[in-house]
C-alpha cells in the first residue's frame, strides 16, 4: 500500500487526484494539502503528487528531495533551467521525481504521432485551446510537442518552416517554441484541446486530441505514482512506464 500526499488538493486537478487515489485498492490518501498548509503533514507519505502552480512547485520539490519523498508532478511552466535544478535536487538521493507535461494517454499518443509525421511535412503549427482558468500559455503539452517536432525536423535535415511575414501585430503569428509557431486560445466552455497542423503542397494532415474531463488524466497519474519508486533521479514523461 503506497501512501500518497496530494498538493493542490483544493484545485480541480488535485481534487480529481484525491478521488482517484481513494478509489485505488493499492493506494492510500495520506494527506490532502493546499496553499498555506504545512508540508510536514506529507512527511509520512511515500509519494507526493503536485498539481499546484509554477510559483509554488519548486519549493515543494525542494522539500520532497530533502525529506526523501518521491514526487509526481503535473504542474506545468518548467523552463530548461528549472528542470536542470530539479535534476540536481534529486540526483543521488533516495527520492525520485517524475515530471510530465501531460498524463493523458490520448495526448501522449498525439505527441508521438506528431513526432512521427514531422519529417515528412514542410509546414507545421500548433494550436492549443484551454479553459480560461489555466495560468500558463502556451501549455506544457504544446511546448513539449513543439520540442519533439523540432528535434524530429532537425534529425531529418529540414530547415525553418516557410513564412513570408515581414510585418505583424506582436503575437499574431503566435509564440515561437524551438522555431515552431504555437497559438494559445483561452475560452469559456473548453477543457483541453490541441491540434498539430502539418502541410505540404496540396495536402494537410491534422492530428488532434480533445480532452473533455479531468478523469482522462488519472490512469497516467496513477501509473506514475506506482512507478516513480523504480525511476531514480528525474524522469521526464511517463512513456517509458507505459512500455513505449
Amino acid at each position: 500500500m503506497l501512501r500518497v500526499a496530494v498538493l493542490g488538493a483544493k484545485g480541480r486537478m488535485g481534487a480529481e487526484v484525491c478521488r482517484a487515489v481513494e478509489a485505488a485498492d493499492d493506494l492510500e490518501l495520506a494527506a490532502a494539502l493546499d496553499a498555506g498548509d504545512d508540508l510536514a503533514a506529507a512527511s509520512g507519505a511515500d509519494v507526493v503528487v503536485d498539481f499546484t502552480v509554477p510559483d509554488a512547485v519548486m519549493g515543494n520539490l525542494e522539500w520532497c528531495a530533502a525529506h526523501g519523498v518521491h514526487a509526481v508532478v503535473g504542474t506545468t511552466g518548467f523552463t530548461p533551467e528549472k528542470l536542470a535544478r530539479v535534476a540536481d535536487l534529486f540526483d543521488g538521493t533516495k527520492a525520485h521525481a517524475i515530471i510530465a507535461s501531460n498524463y493523458s494517454l490520448g495526448s501522449l499518443l498525439m505527441m508521438r504521432f506528431a513526432e512521427m509525421a514531422a519529417p515528412y511535412f514542410e509546414s507545421v503549427e500548433i494550436i492549443e485551446a484551454h479553459h480560461p482558468h489555466k495560468v500558463d500559455a502556451p501549455s506544457g503539452t504544446a511546448v513539449t510537442t513543439a520540442g519533439r517536432i523540432a528535434a524530429a525536423r532537425t534529425r531529418a535535415g529540414l530547415g525553418a518552416t516557410p513564412d513570408a511575414t515581414t510585418t505583424e501585430i506582436p503575437g499574431a503569428r503566435g509564440a515561437r517554441v524551438d522555431g515552431i509557431a504555437v497559438h494559445a486560445v483561452r475560452q469559456r466552455g473548453l477543457f483541453a484541446n490541441q491540434e498539430v497542423r502539418f502541410g505540404n503542397e496540396g495536402e494537410q494532415l491534422v492530428i488532434a486530441e480533445n480532452g473533455f474531463d479531468r478523469s482522462s488524466y488519472m490512469p497516467g497519474v496513477l501509473t506514475a505514482i506506482r512507478g516513480v519508486g523504480e525511476r531514480p533521479g528525474l524522469t521526464l514523461g511517463i512513456e517509458e512506464l507505459l512500455g513505449w
